[in-house]
């Protein structure tokens, strides 16, 4: 079945249309999406066959993915990963923000995605769309970066482009404008420090 092409303005998501997300989250539906970097291919964080379908999708075992969580804002961060106060401080002046916070996880991380690794990346992106969606879901969304098969081009940007790529691998695919092509700075905080990995779009050094 064809994927389900939606068009949503980032400045005022029609609330219909998220819903319709939502529900497909909830019947393990995966769906493509904007974030405030590039687009993002994710599921429900407790839909197991839809991780699994992700994990497929990128060519990844699922114990062995780096996947991310996207959460609505920080109240909720402390049920899937533990945070030191000092990084506390940082993300709370940071996000919603073009960063990854790489974590410790906690119990509630489900067992499929944590089943050897002891850490979660956390994303509040500065896009009303992502941050809808899982306010409406009431639990975070698991989401990796759509790549590009080009050797050049790194992301894909166009979202008619991504939708005839993907419409018979995924549900949705929400057209939230042209993305970004720079992913997000990813920060390992899992000991505590500021440990950049990955340099993206994000500037640390505004915060820190």
């Amino acid at each position: 079945m064809k994927a389900t092409y939606l068009k949503i303005y980032p400045e005022n998501p029609d609330e219909k249309k998220i819903q319709t997300i939502v529900e497909c989250l909830r019947n393990g539906g995966v769906v493509i999406y904007p974030t405030d970097t590039v687009y993002g291919i994710g599921c429900d964080i407790f839909q197991q066959k839809a991780v699994e379908r992700i994990c497929q999708i990128k060519n990844v075992l699922p114990q062995k993915s780096n996947l991310s969580f996207i959460c609505y804002d920080l109240s909720n961060i402390a049920e899937y990963a533990k945070v030191e106060d000092n990084v506390f401080k940082v993300m709370k002046k940071s996000l919603p923000g073009a960063f990854t916070f790489i974590l410790k996880t906690s119990s509630k991380v489900p067992k499929i995605i944590n089943s050897k690794k002891k850490t979660v990346g956390i994303r509040i992106p500065d896009n009303n769309i992502p941050r809808m969606i899982v306010k409406e879901l009431g639990a975070p969304i698991l989401t990796s970066s759509i790549k590009d098969d080009d050797e050049i081009i790194e992301y894909s940007t166009d979202p008619e482009l991504i939708y005839e790529k993907f419409k018979f691998q995924v549900d949705i695919i929400v057209d939230g404008g042209f993305g970004n092509n720079v992913a997000s700075t990813i920060v390992d905080c899992s000991e505590g420090d500021f440990d950049i990995i990955r340099e993206g779009l994000g500037d640390l050094s505004l915060y820190v």
